[in-house]
């Protein structure tokens, strides 16, 4: 990857989503409402709050909460929060007009009780459970981190390789079979969203689609 941080997704086919319909953990902020993409999965324990736009064949987990109200959130496609993560962004300033939004690319793990802040992870990432990204970092392409890391604010990881620890240290690169497993996780996980999705189309609660 080169020099120069690119938002890492387009996110095609997005649309609002009236705020009527049932079991739907959606909220508005001010003048901003979540778009959610074809085909994704929101548990309603979650809580998806204000400028959050999460791309197709993404899944939210029960009890993650993405808060938009000060800054965006953009998931991209085919993408998976699980439990109890959280994601949060830094307001926008004189000193950083930008201020610091998070964004998530495709194919990403974000594993249970995961906190990001305001950082961007790029495609075919795997965050370990229980891991902290604070503001401006940036976690290049297929990086797994592993549980319980912490990636201090700006730091950046380059992409093909294993992060752990508090703080977060390089151990080595990938093997051609890790690699293939961070692709691997993220396909497994819409795989099982799609079996939550038909239930709810078999009559089950608790669940939110956009078709």
């Amino acid at each position: 990857m080169g020099g120069h941080v690119r938002p890492p997704i387009v996110l095609l086919r997005l649309f609002f989503t009236p705020p009527k319909k049932a079991n739907m953990p959606l909220s508005p902020y001010l003048d901003t409402r979540p778009a959610v993409g074809e085909s994704t999965y929101i548990h309603r324990s979650a809580q998806v709050i204000g400028d959050v736009h999460i791309g197709r064949d993404s899944s939210i987990w029960c009890n993650t909460v993405l808060r938009g109200d000060v800054n965006r959130i953009v998931i991209g496609n085919c993408s998976n929060i699980q439990d109890f993560a959280m994601g949060h962004v830094s307001h926008r300033n004189d000193a950083k007009p930008d201020g610091s939004p998070l964004r998530i690319g495709h194919y990403v793990t974000i594993g249970h009780s995961v906190i990001l802040h305001g950082c961007t992870i790029e495609d075919e990432c795997l965050i370990g459970m229980g891991s902290i990204v604070m503001d401006d970092a940036l976690i290049g392409k297929q990086v797994m981190l592993g549980a319980g890391s912490l990636v201090s604010p700006g730091k950046v990881l380059d992409s093909g390789h294993l992060y752990v620890g508090r703080p977060a240290v390089k151990v080595r690169p990938l093997t051609a079979d890790e690699i293939a497993y961070l692709r691997y996780s993220a396909e497994h996980y819409v795989r099982v969203k799609n079996n939550y999705l038909l239930q709810n189309d078999q009559g089950s609660s608790g669940l939110h689609r956009n078709q």
